[in-house]
């Protein structure tokens, strides 16, 4: 008698990857807390060993974040994001800003060559979220706002690993704008990067898309040097 060998995945593998998916699906938000280790172990009828082997694995990717005596949050989409997050902890926010210039000015060609009309509507939505932020003071609301809007852009390039790798840039770029907003005298509502960008785009001119963006990262460089 011969013994078949199992080609089964190991359960805590199984684990780790419906918790990848909830986290890339997005049932489970960046910055939310996961559900508690007794709804998770109820829910998907495992040891609490084998989810705490599988939680581990993702923190270690960056995905998730233990926090202890308050729980696991989710910290980045995917295992590029989590490893880009930590690395930008070591670099300065110069060399973060002209990595940012390469990956924008190419979103913002390829969205207008690739982005619907679906696309342009949403964008113009993000940015009206985004003016009525400013003026009720909701500057966490208006940096959201101002984030999505330029991740929206980098979905709109019709390229996943571009809008993946500029997805990374989040926790980063969110911070950032806050800075801005709390050093003061920041224009909130700036149109270079976000209103011409989304008539560039509407109007399929990358060039017209391109010189928008130049333009407003340039405004953020002087910010930084100031």
């Amino acid at each position: 008698m011969t013994l078949s060998t199992s080609h089964r995945p190991p359960l805590a593998d199984e684990v780790t990857a419906k918790l990848r998916q909830m986290i890339h699906s997005g049932e489970w938000q960046l910055q939310q807390r996961i559900p508690s280790e007794t709804e998770l172990i109820q829910g998907l009828g495992v040891s609490r060993g084998t989810l705490r082997e599988a939680i581990k694995a993702l923190a270690h990717s960056g995905m998730l974040e233990v926090r202890r005596g308050d729980g696991t949050y989710v910290r980045a989409v995917s295992e590029i994001s989590g490893a880009a997050r930590r690395m930008y902890q070591d670099h300065t926010e110069e060399h973060i800003l002209e990595v940012r210039l390469g990956l924008d000015t190419q979103a913002a060609s390829l969205a207008a060559k690739n982005a619907t009309a679906d696309d342009v509507a949403a964008l113009r939505t993000v940015l009206a979220a985004r003016e009525v932020a400013w003026h009720a003071a909701d500057f966490e609301g208006w940096a959201r706002a101002d984030w999505e809007f330029h991740a929206r852009v980098a979905q709109a390039s019709g390229n996943p690993l571009l809008h993946e790798l500029y997805v990374s840039f989040g926790d980063v770029f969110h911070q950032d704008l806050l800075k801005q907003q709390r050093k003061g005298r920041l224009d909130g509502l700036t149109n270079e990067g976000h209103g011409d960008l989304v008539d560039a785009i509407e109007a399929h001119d990358s060039a017209a898309a391109v010189a928008s963006v130049s333009q407003n990262l340039n405004s953020c460089a002087e910010w930084l040097r100031a």
